[in-house]
């Protein structure tokens, strides 16, 4: 299932992101510049280009196939309306990862974002055998902690100046959802 298109809305789905989506990744991040800046790294200029997401998206699937990272995109059709990644799978004994994303400006405030959360929740538990996932918001990113919380997300601490956001060292709030008790595998 993990490999599989699930429909989120009539018009929006979830999907792995592929090679091929370098092109439309790099429109939606250029569409969505402005809007992700205070949310995000800085970005060096290739990144906002067609070669930089193709070079991200080859390094990408290196990891993916070595079993580090799941990462999807949002789609409308062709457009490209969001990101959601499951980062730094750690197996063993914590059988965890950390969930990054976000969703175009013109797609914001329809749930997309807990709709996402919410499937990206259920591979890791289905399909990966996770027992938890992680995340982490600016403080001021209110938007953000709601969706985690519709999501089952519980705050469980702060993490002072911890990522590096918008070119300055900012606090998170931390947040998980246990997404099951299976033991960890031996």
């Amino acid at each position: 299932m993990i490999n599989a298109e699930v429909k989120l809305t009539d018009d929006v789905v979830m999907r792995p992101v592929a090679r091929s989506d370098a092109r439309a990744l790099a429109d939606a991040y250029r569409r969505n510049r402005d809007f992700l800046r205070p949310w995000e790294p800085r970005r060096p200029a290739d990144f906002f280009t067609t070669a930089g997401q193709a070079a991200r998206l080859e390094r990408l699937a290196e990891d993916r196939a070595a079993g580090f990272v799941m990462p999807w995109v949002l789609t409308d059709g062709d457009r490209v309306v969001g990101r959601m990644n499951l980062n730094s799978i750690i197996r063993g004994a914590a059988q965890s990862a950390s969930l990054g994303y976000w969703v175009d400006a013109a797609y914001n405030g329809r749930g997309l974002a807990t709709k996402a959360v919410l499937e990206a929740c259920r591979a890791a538990d289905e399909d990966l055998s996770l027992h938890r996932v992680e995340a982490g918001t600016l403080p001021h990113n209110k938007a953000s902690q709601a969706v985690l919380r519709k999501a089952g997300f519980e705050e469980y601490g702060m993490a002072p100046r911890a990522v590096s956001i918008d070119g300055e060292w900012q606090d998170h709030v931390l947040f998980q959802r246990i997404l099951n008790d299976r033991p960890a595998p031996m």
